[in-house]
């Protein structure tokens, strides 16, 4: 069997939705939906609200990985999301997922990095 590299989205974006950056609450409803319609499994979780807004969350899947943290003073997120291929192409799956984070939010994107790896 070959080695098939996955695509892992590493990017930042302003939030319109400003609420929604100051607690893991939503965006752990938006995670564990994504992770169910996805069809990917998760193995852990992390999620760490800050003193005074803003927050951390990781998951861990079989496939890879989810995080995001935010800065609700300067309506700021950081996200990234990296599918392996190992069984199947999940390169889709990537950008899907990322979109439907960015939508979400109401994010207007600040960089994007697209890595194959």
């Amino acid at each position: 069997m070959e080695y098939n590299p996955g695509l892992h989205i590493i990017a930042e974006f302003f939030s319109e939705k400003n609420e929604l950056l100051y607690s893991s609450e939503h965006c752990r409803q938006l995670f564990d939906s994504l992770i169910q319609n996805f069809n990917l499994a998760k193995v852990g979780e992390v999620y760490h609200n800050f003193d005074g807004g803003g927050f951390t969350g990781v998951v861990c899947l079989t496939e890879s990985h989810l995080s995001i943290h935010t800065w609700p003073e300067f309506k700021l997120a950081t996200f990234d999301v990296f599918l392996s291929n190992y069984q199947k192409d999940n390169s889709e799956k990537v950008r899907q997922i990322y979109a439907e984070v960015l939508s979400f939010f109401a994010g207007r994107e600040k960089q994007k990095t697209e890595l194959v790896r």
